[in-house]
C-alpha cells in the first residue's frame, strides 16, 4: 500500500514537473514571436517561388539553429532543395459555338506543356450540377485524367471568381510530366449551358524553378533508426485581389500556426533530451500548389523507418468540439489517436476523430504521401473547415487568431507524443494505398 502511494506521488510530481518545464519552454511570448513573424506583411504571403517564401525559410532556419537542431542525414544545411518546372500561360483562346469566351469567364488548369490544342477529338464536355455544392465538384473535375470543357452555371459566379485568381497562377510540374508532353487540361466556362462546337489553344512558357523544405533533426539514442516526423507547411497563397485595400494573404492560421507548432515542439524536445527515436522537424513548401514539398521529402527516406508523423495544420481557433480540443484526420485508420489520448489522461485536453469526412482532409494535407505508403501519418487541426470564412482569404491574419488555443494545442501534442518519442509506443501501420 505504501509502495503504491509512493509511486502515485512520484508520478504526480513528475507530471507537475513536466507541466512546469513545458510552460517555461513553450511560452506565449515565444509563440507570438514565431507566428507574428511568419504571417507579417513583409513575408508577402509566402507564395512558392517568391522572395517572401525565401525570407520565411531563412527565418525558420535561424530558429532551428538557435534550438540546436542538426541538418538531415546527407544534407549540409537545413534547406532540402529540389527543382520543379513552372508552366506559365502566355496566350489562350477559347471558342464555344463560334463565340470567343472572355478571360474573366474562364478557369484553366492542368497546363503542362508549351503548346496545347483542344477540340472534339481529344476533349469532352461536362456540366457542373447547379443543385450541388461548387467546391467538391470543382475538386472532382481537377482530378480527372482527361481533357474537359466544364460548363459552370452563372449561380456559381461568386465562387468561380474567387477560385479563378488562384488557378490563374502558373502550373508546377515534374520534369517527367513535362517530357511526357501530355496534359489533362480542365477549362471551366462560366455562364454557358451547352457547347455543341468548341476549340481552345494555349501557349505557355516553361521555367526551371528551385523549391526548398526546411528540415532539421534531433538524433535518437537506442532507436535512432526509427523516425518520428513533426511537420507543417510554411507556404501560402501570396498576393491576391485587393479587399478593402489589403492584398496580402498572410496565412496566419494556414499554416503559420502549424509551422509555429512544429518549431515550438522542436525547442521542447531538444530541451527534454529524452528521445530514443530520431525526431525530424520539417516545414514543407508548395503544399498549396500540389504538396510537392511533402512528396519530395517522402522520396528521400524509407517509409518503413517512419514510426509516426504529426502533421499540424490550422490550429488557430477553437475546434468544433470546444476549447482544449483538436481533431485527428484518419483517426480510425490506426491507433495513433488512442495513444495520444492515453498520454493526456488527467489533463483537460481531448483529441477527436475528424468531424468533416466529406472534406476528405486525410488526403488533402502533407501527411497524405507517407500515409499512402503505410505510415501512421495524421494531421492534427482545430479548423472549422466547413464554415471558415477566412480560409484562403486576405483576412487570415494574426489578429484573427486565438493564440491561447494555439498554445494549448501545441502543449497537448508535446505531452501526447511522449511515449512515441521515447519509443515505448508504436502506432499501428495504415493500409497502403493500392497503385
Amino acid at each position: 500500500m505504501k509502495k503504491t502511494l509512493l509511486f502515485t506521488l512520484v508520478g504526480m510530481a513528475s507530471l507537475q514537473l513536466n507541466a512546469q518545464n513545458i510552460d517555461k519552454i513553450i511560452t506565449r511570448e515565444y509563440t507570438d514571436h514565431l507566428i507574428k513573424t511568419l504571417s507579417a506583411d513583409d513575408m508577402q504571403g509566402r507564395a512558392t517561388f517568391t522572395p517572401g517564401i525565401d525570407k520565411a525559410a531563412t527565418f525558420i532556419e535561424s530558429e532551428f539553429k538557435k534550438i540546436g537542431l542538426k541538418p538531415l542525414t546527407g544534407e549540409k544545411t537545413f534547406r532540402q532543395t529540389f527543382n520543379k518546372y513552372q508552366v506559365t500561360n502566355q496566350t489562350s483562346s477559347v471558342k464555344i459555338d463560334g463565340q470567343d469566351i472572355a478571360p474573366e469567364n474562364l478557369i484553366i488548369a492542368g497546363l503542362k506543356t508549351e503548346n496545347i490544342t483542344l477540340d472534339k477529338a481529344n476533349t469532352t464536355v461536362v456540366k457542373l450540377d447547379p443543385d450541388k455544392a461548387f467546391v467538391p465538384q470543382l475538386r472532382a473535375m481537377m482530378g480527372a485524367d482527361k481533357n474537359q470543357i466544364v460548363l459552370v452555371d452563372a449561380k456559381f459566379a461568386d465562387l468561380f471568381n474567387r477560385y479563378r485568381g488562384y488557378f490563374s497562377k502558373p502550373t508546377t510540374v515534374d520534369e517527367k510530366d513535362l517530357k511526357a508532353g501530355v496534359s489533362a487540361v480542365q477549362v471551366f466556362v462560366l455562364g454557358k449551358d451547352a457547347a455543341t462546337d468548341f476549340s481552345a489553344t494555349f501557349k505557355s512558357k516553361v521555367d526551371k524553378m528551385p523549391l526548398f523544405n526546411v528540415a532539421g533533426m534531433i538524433p535518437g539514442k537506442s532507436k535512432a533508426k526509427e523516425l518520428v516526423v513533426f511537420s507543417g507547411h510554411y507556404d501560402h497563397l501570396g498576393v491576391l485581389k485587393s479587399v478593402d485595400g489589403d492584398s496580402i494573404a498572410n496565412g496566419a492560421d494556414d499554416d503559420a500556426s502549424g509551422t509555429t507548432a512544429m518549431i515550438a515542439l522542436a525547442k521542447y524536445y531538444k530541451a527534454q533530451k529524452n528521445n530514443e527515436r530520431t525526431l525530424i522537424f520539417v516545414a514543407f513548401t508548395a503544399e498549396e500548389i500540389g504538396g510537392f514539398g511533402a512528396k519530395y521529402f517522402s522520396e528521400k527516406l524509407n517509409p518503413d523507418d517512419v514510426v509516426a508523423m504529426f502533421n499540424i495544420e490550422m490550429i488557430g481557433k477553437d475546434s468544433k468540439f470546444g476549447k482544449n480540443t483538436a481533431f485527428i484526420t484518419g483517426y480510425e485508420r490506426s491507433d495513433f489517436g488512442k495513444i495520444l489520448q492515453k498520454n493526456l489522461a488527467g489533463t483537460e485536453f481531448t483529441f477527436h476523430p475528424d468531424p468533416y469526412p466529406d472534406q476528405n482532409l486525410f488526403y488533402r494535407s502533407d501527411n497524405a504521401t507517407l500515409a499512402a505508403l503505410g505510415v501512421p501519418a495524421h494531421t492534427i487541426s482545430t479548423d472549422k473547415i466547413d464554415i471558415d470564412k477566412l480560409y484562403h482569404t486576405v483576412k487570415d491574419e494574426y489578429s484573427s487568431l486565438d493564440v491561447e488555443n494555439i498554445l494549448s494545442t501545441i502543449k497537448a501534442i508535446a505531452k501526447s507524443a511522449t511515449t512515441i518519442v521515447k519509443g515505448t509506443d508504436t502506432p499501428t501501420r495504415i493500409p497502403k494505398l493500392k497503385k
